[in-house]
């Protein structure tokens, strides 16, 4: 499986993006061609190479007669525009996706209907074809999946239409709310992440984290116009991804060691870390200072339960801390069943593929029938899987 990986050192914008995917080897005359597909005109893209800090990368420079206009756009303008281009469907869809995400992020901002939000810098010239162009590269590249490190911005303030803002700014921030974006804040007096490119990179990619096991092909660097006082760049890995994306989940793994929780607490919380979204719970017997028997709990999580699950640890056990770190793991594609049997209708767990399916009667369903008529659990199990094998469902 294609995919993108985005290394955010230095934030992200939309000419960065630009330039980092055109430098993986894209044919400037091809790309060229596509974004001509737009009716604009009036402007002009500069793709050049350039070695900054020793490293040798793409700058991308779109300039327009429309640069000092003031000409604001609406986002049924945008979509209008982008529509009525002969992009391809795929390319139309993502540039638009980008567009709603960040007129969503303006109108929270500035408390106007989403409809009615004029874009200013983001609805200039240079950024509807930033935009579009990143949803061209990602086309020409044949991604199937892009994945983005952690963003990095800086501090302090930068001026825009509306006057003096503070970093990040406030369509950014709003884009990251209540997302699983994690944002590193790093002493620069500068804006690294723009709207435009947080847009983008929330639009298309999958998950923000370590880079995926992929088996890379090629690097690209897009520079930055700013001067940062260090390298200034988007850097992105193209690849093959090891393995079925399909099967891998990225989640949290929190631990934390315990040396005074009773059983009956350790019990009950493992119960209330089920009910707060983790995927699985498990105790480690350990050794701790001073030859404490004790025990690690260790809790596995979606990403979008980390806090939830961490502050049922907090509060259950008592812990002063908990370690953290992102790791993935392989999931068979599930799904639950229900089967009619000598007992009724019970559940059953399918999963795996056509060529190895495997049927798993849910535990809840078989205790209550072991309980309804006093059997051993055993025995429901065994008569539920010979159901299964009387109706062809398992061999």
């Amino acid at each position: 499986m294609k995919a993108l990986y985005f290394d955010c050192f230095s934030g992200i914008s939309g000419d960065m993006a630009l330039g980092a995917m055109l430098d993986l080897g894209i044919d400037a005359e091809e790309f060229m061609f596509e974004i001509k597909k737009l009716a604009l005109d009036g402007y002009d893209i500069k793709i050049s190479k350039r070695t900054v800090h020793g490293i040798t990368g793409t700058d991308v420079e779109i300039t327009s007669e429309e640069k000092h206009s003031h000409i604001h756009r609406k986002l049924s303008d945008i979509t209008e525009l982008i529509r009525a281009s002969s992009l391809k469907p795929s390319v139309v869809e993502t540039s638009i996706d980008i567009f709603k995400e960040i007129a969503l992020a303006e109108s929270a901002v500035h408390g106007v209907d989403v409809n009615e939000i004029h874009f200013h810098e983001v609805g200039a010239m240079d950024s509807i074809l930033d935009i579009v162009g990143c949803a061209i590269c990602l086309d020409l590249l044949g991604i199937e999946r892009v994945f983005s490190s952690p963003l990095h911005d800086g501090k302090g303030s930068t001026s825009c239409s509306h006057g003096m803002i503070p970093i990040p700014v406030p369509a950014v921030l709003e884009m990251l709310k209540g997302s699983n974006i994690p944002l590193v804040s790093e002493d620069i007096n500068c804006e690294l992440v723009t709207p435009t490119g947080m847009g983008f990179i929330k639009s298309v990619a999958v998950s923000f984290g370590n880079m995926p096991v992929m088996m890379i092909e090629n690097v690209g660097y897009g520079f930055g116009k700013r001067d940062t006082g260090r390298l200034n760049a988007l850097r992105v890995v193209s690849g093959d991804l090891f393995g079925n994306f399909d099967e891998l989940e990225e989640i949290v793994m929190l631990e934390t060691n315990l040396d005074s929780v009773s059983s009956e607490v350790l019990g009950y919380t493992m119960g209330k870390l089920m009910e707060k979204g983790a995927v699985d719970v498990f105790y480690t017997p350990i050794y701790m200072k001073k030859n404490r028997p004790a025990f690690m709990l260790t809790a596995l999580a979606p990403l979008s339960e980390e806090k939830n699950v961490a502050e049922t640890i907090f509060r259950e056990t008592g812990t002063l801390g908990i370690r953290r770190r992102i790791t993935e793991r392989y999931v068979k594609q599930r799904s639950i069943e229900s089967v009619n049997t000598k007992f009724g209708d019970v559940r059953v767990k399918i999963s795996g593929t056509d060529k190895d399916i495997r049927y798993s009667p849910e535990y809840e369903d078989c205790r209550k029938i072991a309980k309804d008529r006093d059997m051993p659990l055993y025995q429901v199990f065994e008569q539920v899987r010979r159901d299964l094998a009387d109706r062809g469902r398992i061999n």
